[in-house]
This record gives C-alpha cells, structure tokens and sequence, in this order.
C-alpha cells in the first residue's frame, strides 16, 4: 500500500474547508436593508423606530445604534423595523422582538430563514406572521445576492395581533422592485401535485 502524500491530502481538505464555509457564513454580521425592501414594508406597517440601526443605514429618524443598545432598551408602544445583526447574538434580538411584542410593541423582522436553528424554533415561530420570500435579496445594495435565503417574522402587540393563533401564518412572498409592492406567491394546483 503506497503511502498517501500529507501535504497534497491536507491542502485537499483546507480547500474544502474554504468552500464549505463559504456556504454557510458570511464575513459579516450586518447586512444592510435594501431601500425597496424597506418601503415597500414602511408603506403597510409605517415604522417609528430601527432598533438595531447605524448612522449610516438607519431606516427611521430615531434609531438605536451599538453605543444605545436597542436590546436595552424599552420598543413599546412603537411599530419597530429590526434588521439584526446576523451572528450568534441573533437569538438576543429575536427573543427582545417577541418579548417587545407582548409588552405592546409592533415588530417586523427581516431575518435569514434558518429555520435548522433554535432561535428559530425558540422565537420566529412564536411570531403571529412569517413571510417567506422568494429569491436572494441583494443587501446594502450588494450586486450579488445574499448566500441564504430571507424571510419577515411579524409579531404584532398581543392586543392587535389579527391571527391570534397558536401557530404562525405562513407565506411565500416576492419584492415587486419596481411598484414597492409586496406579492403573495399562490401556489397552483400544478404545483400542489407535483412530484
């Protein structure tokens, strides 16, 4: 049995390991909220707050930034836009937008659709709304898209909430760029059946 060459196996498996994690991860935690989508949501929900904002991309007049700390912070009585930071403090935001939620605010969470996680089973599903959406969203207007797939968590206050159910309402949704208008995706009967 020839001896195999270490060095050739283990430039094999850091390639590897570049690929893989390139899948998976990104070189940063904030991603930018497109101008489209932003409007397109302010028009249906009219926000007053950003609670995880910067000076430079903030989506409303008042803001929280990092030296503000919006999980510090109280959200209610406010409709709040959340674009967390998507590194490990994601499941602190998500479980501060439902808590929020119950305290009056309402919350309307651009989130990447990790729904593998247990923030994700701990707290996105505890939102009366999830709208999937179709497609990559270009963040920060990135010309390329995002490497994971987005959705909207919306957690109206408990006394507004239009479902109260026990389980989210969920949907499959797609950006019209061009009218600022959001689109539900209805499936077909085609595509109910399909194997």
């Amino acid at each position: 049995m020839k001896p195999k060459n270490i060095a050739s196996v283990q430039a094999r498996d850091e390639n590897k390991s570049k690929l893989t994690s390139g899948l998976f991860t990104s070189r940063t935690e904030e991603w930018e909220t497109p101008l489209y989508v932003f409007q397109t949501l302010n028009a249906e929900f009219r926000f007053q707050l950003d609670v995880c904002a910067t000076s430079e991309n903030a989506k409303c007049k008042v803001y929280f930034d990092k030296q503000v700390d919006g999980l510090k912070q109280d959200w209610s009585p406010f409709r709040c836009w959340m674009n967390p930071p998507y590194g490990k403090n994601i499941s602190k935001w998500m479980h501060k937008a439902y808590r929020e939620s119950q305290r009056g605010a309402l919350v309307v969470c651009l989130i990447p659709a990790r729904t593998d996680t247990r923030w994700w089973h701990d707290s996105a599903m505890k939102a009366a709304e999830i709208r999937f959406v179709a497609g990559r969203i270009n963040f920060g207007g990135g010309k390329q898209s995002a490497p994971f797939p987005s959705c909207l968590a919306v957690y109206y206050p408990e006394l507004e909430n239009p479902y109260k159910m026990a389980v989210p309402v969920i949907r499959s949704v797609r950006f019209d760029k061009t009218n600022l208008r959001l689109l539900d995706i209805q499936p077909t009967d085609d595509d109910l059946f399909r194997i």
